[in-house]
């Protein structure tokens, strides 16, 4: 079933993450979509908030269920997919930062949230893409760091073309997906580092699990946590 078959859209929202979630505790399909104008509580990984101004992002979570093997690399397709419909509204050219950050030209333009309750067979997939911010309509903090697709897209494109891409890589073989996340790859061979060390990423494994070789030459598989470019600052 194609993703955005029923939608479920909203003027505002705390989180269109939250709504989904109550949508498939309630039994909503597979393919069920919320999206929403802005949202007033939307939220990222390691509990940041993620603001918009109205309009201008694609504010969306969908129902995966029921839940399968193919989907242990789930994180890894949900980028895949926003990436590469971006690409397909915009003319940028995307990466990824692991696990779930879409990059344009080192700036980040998209992030994914997916939570999941594996004990009831399903998942939300949330995506916050910037579509049509200006640079001054960011925060201060972000302008240095943020981007979005452009004045050209529009948020109904990047929906469209989003439920055509999700609906493709959420059914994927994973070689395919560990193939092409491989291949989109913003870390691979980037000197990186998170709470506990650093060292060189190398890619990932056949979980999505993040590669890393320290200076001593210790190979590490990171499954969770936050990465950073560079060593660590401060002592």
């Amino acid at each position: 079933m194609r993703f955005g078959n029923p939608r479920h859209h909203r003027r505002s929202l705390d989180s269109t993450n939250d709504l989904a979630r109550e949508l498939a505790a309630g039994g909503a399909p597979q393919g069920t979509v919320v999206t929403a104008e802005e949202q007033v509580a939307g939220r990222g990984r390691q509990g940041r908030s993620w603001t918009a101004p109205a309009g201008k992002a694609l504010l969306y979570s969908a129902i995966v269920r029921p839940l399968e093997q193919r989907h242990l690399v789930l994180p890894l397709a949900a980028p895949l997919a926003v990436a590469e419909a971006a690409e397909e509204v915009a003319d940028v050219s995307c990466a990824i930062k692991w696990p779930n950050d879409v990059w344009i030209e080192g700036r980040k333009c998209a992030g994914v949230l997916i939570e999941a309750r594996p004990q009831d067979g399903w998942a939300v997939i949330g995506v916050g893409l910037n579509v049509s911010i200006e640079p001054d309509e960011f925060p201060e903090e972000l302008r240095e760091t943020a981007t979005s697709l452009g004045a050209d897209a529009t948020v109904d494109a990047a929906l469209e073309a989003l439920n055509d891409s999700l609906t493709r890589w959420t059914r994927a073989d994973p070689q395919e997906v560990l193939a092409a996340f491989r291949d989109r790859d913003a870390l691979r061979g980037q000197e990186v580092s998170w709470a506990d060390g650093s060292g060189v990423a190398d890619g990932v494994d056949e979980r999505g699990n993040l590669i890393v070789e320290t200076l001593d030459g210790e190979r590490l598989a990171l499954g969770a946590g936050e990465i950073h470019l560079g060593p660590p600052s401060g002592p």
